[in-house]
């Protein structure tokens, strides 16, 4: 259904934000959109003459000949197309800390559980772009099958400039400071405790009105973030279709002299200067859009007997492969709820795993990590690298016994970003002066509660020459 128009900026609004910005709402809806009625061609795509004048421009998600219900595009029919601007030139200083070729001339393997504590925002002066900076990932954006995960600090909004990224989509997660994101699309305000996706091609714009920023960013290489099927689940629960919200048609029709288009292609960026505002797009109507999700609308299912729920049923998008239950890129979280089972170790359980996580945290506390794991800090558990509750989560746990009450986690929301490909860590990660280098320890002191009567078995052991003081048992 179509939103009432927004305000429509003819002079010099940069970065104007109402308060009450209105939104689509829908997962994967095919939306129309008009900041000023009549301005979308009725019948056809893309008509000789468009309407007021206007350039009709595809944009597509995915390739021409994909399946109906896979198949991503939007049109837009603009004042002037994206076309005109002067070619691309490599941006300088070239940015240094950006990678989207995880082929180890840049990135090293390095199985040991890793944990960052939160990075400070910069005293210079530095907007989303130059903050922007990767943590580890694997594949490749050129062979459109990969991820990178980055994270970002930020003092100040983008100035007379906007982004585009050419190899992916990116997933936002601010942890401090609101995002005011101006796209071809119109305005999104994404708050901490919301996320938003941009998909590959959209050019945007990054505004910081609480000031210094900081926050975690998932990409994608060739595939694109859709709902997990729900299984035995049924029709309702998790993330609801309705709660994502779009953006409605909103344009600027003013000079920009000097404009600089920022494009991030294989990893690189590239300056290319025009004179006029890319977010001049008037109407549009389509299925590939930017949206936004707010974290609290999620409807958690949990165990209500006995053992601990894989993380799995904490699934909010999902970048599938090919292969069924697979995925290139989940996106998990874990956000207040009840615990209820009996008999039950109810933080998560100690495990190794095929697929790999990265974690961060918004807010609050991490239920499985009493110490050492703060708001704005991260942790990243390779494939098959054991992980779990530190020592004093369990302990805690187990002091309280099968006596303990339904318990309900508050204030809180950690998230995962789970691959099963076995990513590659930066070095200005592994020697980032905010790396917890003494992680390991927090399970140290995890001892050993094995009893049981040794007599016997002490017994043979002497008799069988074994005084090592190890127990051998066979069955």
């Amino acid at each position: 259904m179509e939103k009432p128009a927004a305000e429509v900026i003819k002079g010099d609004g940069w970065g104007r934000f109402p308060d009450n910005l209105e939104y689509h709402s829908g997962f994967g809806n095919h939306f129309e959109s008009e900041a000023i009625a009549g301005a979308l061609p009725r019948g056809q795509n893309s008509p000789l003459i468009c309407p007021f004048g206007l350039y009709a421009e595809q944009i597509s998600g995915t390739s021409f000949t994909s399946p109906r219900k896979l198949n991503q595009r939007s049109w837009f029919y603009r004042i002037k197309p994206s076309v005109t601007h002067e070619p691309f030139w490599p941006r300088e200083p070239s940015h240094k800390k950006l990678v989207s070729e995880f082929d180890g001339s840049n990135t090293v393997a390095n199985p040991t559980q890793l944990r960052w504590k939160p990075v400070d925002i910069p005293d210079s002066p530095t907007d989303f772009i130059d903050g922007l900076y990767t943590i580890c990932g694997a594949g490749s954006s050129f062979l459109r099958h990969g991820f990178a995960i980055h994270m970002y600090t930020a003092n100040k909004s983008m100035d007379n400039c906007a982004f585009c990224n050419a190899d992916g989509d990116f997933l936002v997660v601010p942890q401090q400071g609101r995002l005011w994101i101006t796209t071809e699309c119109g305005r999104l305000q994404v708050s901490p405790g919301e996320i938003v996706v941009l998909p590959q091609g959209f050019r945007f714009v990054v505004d910081l009105p609480d000031g210094p920023s900081r926050g975690y960013v998932a990409e994608v290489f060739g595939t694109h973030f859709q709902l997990p099927d729900l299984g035995p689940i049924g029709a309702n629960g998790l993330a609801a279709s309705r709660d994502f919200l779009a953006p409605t048609a909103w344009f600027e029709d003013c000079p920009r002299p000097g404009f600089t288009i920022i494009q991030k292609f294989g990893g690189e960026l590239f300056n290319a200067k025009q004179d006029f505002s890319p977010f001049n797009v008037v109407a549009w109507h389509g299925n590939y859009v930017p949206y936004k999700y707010d974290l609290s609308k999620f409807c958690p299912y949990n165990t209500v007997l006995i053992d601990h729920g894989d993380p799995s049923i904490n699934t909010v998008l999902t970048a599938p492969t090919d292969k069924p239950g697979v995925a290139l890129l989940d996106f998990v979280i874990f956000p207040p709820r009840w615990l209820v089972a009996e008999h039950t170790f109810r933080p998560p359980y100690y495990h190794r795993n095929c697929m790999s996580e990265f974690m961060g945290l918004i807010y609050g506390g991490y239920e499985a990590k009493a110490d050492g794991f703060l708001p704005g800090g991260a942790s990243l558990h390779s494939c098959m690298t054991p992980h779990g509750p530190d020592t004093k989560t369990y302990e805690a746990t187990v002091a309280r016994g099968n006596e303990a009450g339904p318990h309900k986690i508050t204030d809180t929301m950690a998230f995962m970003f789970e691959s099963c490909l076995m990513p590659r860590t930066c070095a200005w990660a592994l020697d980032s002066l905010f790396r917890d280098l003494d992680y390991y320890r927090c399970w140290i002191g995890l001892k050993s509660h094995f009893s049981h009567d040794k007599t016997d078995v002490k017994s043979n052991d002497l008799q069988n020459g074994n005084k090592s003081g190890c127990e051998s048992h066979h069955g």
